[in-house]
């Protein structure tokens, strides 16, 4: 891992600029497509996932609603949830 705490995924040019989607939107659109696929997996819990994606919480249970991604729901969510309803 680098210095300020980011790692770079260098992809070429020409993927970027034949991409499917506007050359100035491709680093937000990745970042959706790999916090989902990472959150999908297992490998990154749903706060590093929304973080990764760069949307809120809310947000980003939108989008993986959107995509049918079932949410891992853990115990302590759960009881997280249930205190905030008692307040």
């Amino acid at each position: 891992m680098s210095k300020s705490g980011y790692i770079v995924i260098k992809i070429p040019r020409d993927i970027v600029e034949s991409a499917k989607i506007p050359e100035n939107e491709f680093e937000r659109v990745a970042r959706v497509e790999l916090a989902v696929a990472l959150y999908a997996k297992g490998i990154l819990s749903l706060g590093q996932a929304r973080r990764l994606a760069g949307l809120s919480k809310w947000e980003f249970l939108e989008e993986l609603a959107k995509r049918g991604v079932e949410r891992h729901y853990t115990r302590e969510e759960l009881e997280d949830d249930i205190a905030f309803a008692e307040a």
